[in-house]
């Protein structure tokens, strides 16, 4: 308990368990090196290798495919008791490093795609395991807290790494480094689990092919469960363009005072400036919406994502001031995420049975999946389009809003009637 001890920020981080810390440590510095690429990514492939933002919307979408397959692959192996969270851990951090080295070595669209699959096999893998773990060390009067400190870890991580990438970029001008660098952070996160993380998973061996036949199964039947996901895959499509779409929109698209957009270190401050939003809320908003139910602390995470998509449109149709409402707008997204995501996680826990949680998060993580799959085309494909088109796009992810906010409402309905019985 001496790393937690380290860390006593308020009375509840003392219970955090000490596993959470060291995944936090690994996290923040993989985080880093994911910085240097996450939003740089489809800037350097539409402007420097000469791709259209169509193909590269298609081929980072195409890390969906086998996500799909490394989520469902995941969720089974961290549910495993022959392999379990740990393994699956250190195996999707190996392959998530070769994903940067191909991204580095990167000059046309099949190396792009090439490159995009083994990531998104390294993210299916990755996030079942990595959640299920934080759940496994979480208690049900802390578990909020847990999830936001390890969301903390990756905000700070980002912002530094997306800080430093900028300034990089101005130095030495070149993109590629910055994928060689995520390279050796994954390399980093590697070696973090092999020393600071025991497995969490108590199953028994045994009989374990039809158990995973059964536990899907029982996962897939789980009304209340499948009535998240439809609203979650919402929130997983609006953080898509968060990360792939909007850097290259506020380059090419949203000018402030000459006819170019934004330059890149302006870019990297935006974006900077979202995530500190973000570390610097992400604990007292937790301790905030502590108060709501899971539902309602989503639904306030949905209508945040309405203003903010607002406040984008606004960034590129008004006549001056696009840098300020661009900046209000990634501000407005910093809070919408970190309301959203510990009660997201928080609430598929609560929904899991205890030895499932893999597979509940699989199926979450899935979300991820599928929302890069819709969300990557779609944005890609705006923003090939006339500019009076690109810009309304904001203005229909405002109004989807709407069918999210339906959805968790009937999904709060639902959880209510359950638990009165």
């Amino acid at each position: 308990m001496k790393l937690a001890s380290q860390f006593q920020l308020s009375s509840w981080l003392p219970s955090i368990h000490p596993q959470v810390w060291s995944l936090a440590i690994g996290r923040f510095l993989s985080e880093v090196g994911t910085g240097f690429t996450l939003f740089y990514a489809p800037i350097f492939f539409v402007n420097e290798v000469g791709l259209s933002a169509t193909a590269v919307g298609v081929a980072l979408a195409s890390a969906s495919i086998s996500g799909i397959v490394g989520r469902i692959v995941g969720g089974s192996l961290a549910d495993s008791g022959k392999w379990g969270r740990r393994r699956t851990l250190l195996l999707a951090t190996a392959i998530l490093a070769v994903a940067s080295v191909v991204f580095a070595a990167s000059s046309n669209f099949t190396v792009l795609v090439i490159g995009s699959l083994i990531h998104g096999l390294g993210i299916g893998l990755y996030w079942p395991a990595m959640e299920a773990v934080v759940a496994d060390a979480s208690e049900i009067e802390n578990r909020r807290e847990t999830f936001a400190i390890s969301r903390l870890a990756d905000n700070l991580g980002l912002a530094i790494g997306i800080t430093l990438a900028g300034f990089l970029i101005g130095i030495i001008g070149s993109y590629r480094w910055l994928f060689i660098i995520d390279a050796i952070s994954f390399l980093v996160f590697f070696g973090v689990i092999y020393v600071g993380i025991t497995e969490t998973n108590q199953q028994e061996t045994g009989g374990e092919k039809t158990q995973y036949f059964a536990s899907w199964m029982a996962v897939l039947k789980d009304g209340r469960f499948l009535i998240y996901i439809a609203a979650n895959i919402f929130f997983t499509i609006y953080i898509s363009q968060i990360h792939s779409i909007l850097p290259l929109y506020f380059k090419n698209f949203v000018i402030e005072s000459t006819d170019k957009g934004f330059a890149e270190i302006i870019i990297s401050r935006i974006f900077a400036w979202h995530l500190m939003v973000a570390i610097i809320c992400q604990l007292p908003i937790t301790a905030l919406l502590k108060r709501c139910s899971h539902t309602l602390a989503l639904t306030i995470s949905a209508i945040l994502w309405a203003i903010g998509f607002g406040f984008i449109w606004v960034s590129g149709t008004a006549a001056s001031g696009n840098l300020a409402w661009a900046t209000l707008a990634l501000g407005v997204f910093a809070v919408a995420v970190v309301s959203y995501t510990p009660s997201a996680a928080s609430l598929v826990t609560e929904l899991a049975p205890e030895n499932q949680r893999g597979l509940y998060f699989s199926i979450n993580a899935l979300c991820w999946a599928v929302g890069s799959f819709i969300g990557h085309p779609l944005g890609g494909w705006a923003l090939d389009q006339p500019q009076i088109i690109t810009d309304r796009f904001w203005l229909g992810f405002s109004f989807s809003v709407a069918i999210a906010v339906v959805i968790l409402q009937y999904l709060n309905r639902i959880l209510a009637d359950s638990s009165s019985k």
